[in-house]
């Protein structure tokens, strides 16, 4: 499978849950996995988001 990824850099004052919280809001309207998260010693988090590639484009959120 073909996929295409997102890193994300999260600073050290987002908590936990909220971190949780935005990635559960891409994961449900944008189609993005969780492929790796690394923390380091200062509290940033690094992610790694993914999704499958596909030839159509995905339709945009309406307002």
């Amino acid at each position: 499978m073909d996929y295409e990824y997102a890193p994300l850099r999260l600073p050290p004052n987002v908590d936990r849950l909220t971190a949780a919280a935005q990635l559960a809001i891409q994961a449900e309207f944008s189609g993005w996995e969780l492929a790796r998260v690394r923390l380091f010693r200062d509290g940033t988090r690094q992610v790694m988001l993914r999704r499958r590639r596909i030839n159509q484009p995905q339709p945009g959120l309406s307002y």
